[in-house]
């Protein structure tokens, strides 16, 4: 048969047997999908949690092993000496030499609060010193008058008793020769006399040695009580010249000017806060809890993360370990003494320095920390 009677013997396909044959062949085509997609559905079901829970192991490990070596927390601040500055005497001030968050030097002045006033007390009270010594002077003159009088009047008792025992036996003797017939009466009487005259002369001298005793013992008097005044006048003086020195203000340390609160011309008050000067020293305290600390000890190296700079790890170690928990060493301690009581695990404060240079870095005391702590 020729390829001509083939084709007419052919009969066209109708459309319903064209749709039945695309149906079938979809069909065909999803039944192979099917078989293709079903074995790695079923392996990536398999294989997932498997790589999963295999991670989740290998962490926990790694935490756990890293957790016996290493201590860390977040309850962790740097800290630093701050030096609030407040005047010691009032007044207006009348130059000002800071600015905020300046440097300054130790030494260096700052603030100078009036002087007139202190000057003009300052003076005042050297004048009367001067005048107290003075009157020292005259007071030391006077004691050596005394002296002088009192040393006369004791020779001149002296004196005066000499001649009175003299009087004394003359009288005597003139009395008994005139009762025998011996003497006249006038020798008597002349023996009288002068036993009247060296008796008067002799308590003359008395009271004039008492006069200058009281003299004398009145010029010490007013000694002592002039040297009082002096060493009064003297502690006067030198508070005034402190107070006078402090009217210029200067710089305890070094460090920066934080939290200024006075201005060019602002009354300052005695022990008003004006500013504060922060240091470049810093530390960090680390508030670790209780159960951390079993194998922590001073001189332990320590990793530093400080929020501020995020990507750098400073180096450390442990300096010191406070001998009393937070909770004890505040200002109202707990009373745990009740029927109420519930444990509560207690945090220590630790100190952990720097290890290497951070000047360059603008770490200040407040700053957020984590501190990690080689403990083995």
């Amino acid at each position: 048969m020729s390829n001509e009677e083939k084709e007419k013997n052919v009969q066209p396909e109708t459309s319903e047997e064209q749709e039945q044959k695309e149906v079938q062949a979809e069909q065909q085509e999803s039944s192979d999908d099917g078989e293709d997609n079903r074995p790695s559905y079923k392996k990536k079901r398999v294989i997932v949690p498997s790589i999963t829970a295999v991670l989740f192991f290998l962490a926990g490990i790694y935490f756990m092993v890293h957790s016996i070596h290493f201590q860390s927390t977040d309850d962790a601040f740097v800290e630093g000496h701050i030096v609030s500055v407040a005047p010691r005497v009032s007044g207006p001030v009348v130059e000002m030499l800071i600015d905020d968050n300046k440097p300054v030097k130790k030494g260096d002045l700052l603030i100078v609060i009036d002087p007139n006033d202190y000057e003009a007390k300052l003076a005042q009270s050297k004048a009367k010193l001067a005048e107290a010594k003075a009157t020292l002077n005259i007071s030391e003159k006077d004691i050596t008058k005394s002296e002088s009088g009192l040393e006369e009047s004791s020779h001149d008792i002296a004196s005066t008793t000499s001649k009175l025992d003299f009087a004394k036996k003359d009288f005597k003797r003139y009395s008994q020769m005139y009762k025998e017939g011996i003497a006249s009466k006038q020798d008597y009487d002349a023996s009288k006399t002068a036993l009247t005259v060296a008796t008067s002369n002799h308590n003359s001298a008395i009271e004039k040695q008492k006069a200058a005793k009281a003299m004398l013992d009145s010029a010490k008097a007013k000694k002592e009580a002039t040297l009082a005044d002096i060493q009064k006048l003297e502690a006067e003086v030198k508070t005034d010249e402190l107070n006078l020195s402090y009217t210029k203000i200067y710089a305890p340390q070094d460090g920066l000017i934080t939290n200024r609160s006075v201005e060019l011309g602002n009354y300052l008050q005695t022990a008003q806060p004006m500013f504060a000067i922060v240091p470049e020293k810093v530390w960090v305290v680390a508030n670790f809890k209780e159960t951390q600390l079993t194998n922590m000890k001073a001189g332990q190296p320590v990793s530093i993360k400080i929020d501020t700079y995020p990507g750098k790890k400073f180096k450390g170690r442990v300096d010191s370990i406070q001998r009393a928990t937070g909770a004890k060493a505040s200002l109202f301690p707990p009373e745990n003494a009740v029927g109420s009581y519930v444990k509560i695990v207690q945090r220590v404060p630790v100190k952990i320095v720097f290890e290497e240079d951070i000047s360059k870095y603008n770490i200040v005391p407040g700053m957020s920390v984590v501190p990690e702590v080689k403990v083995k």
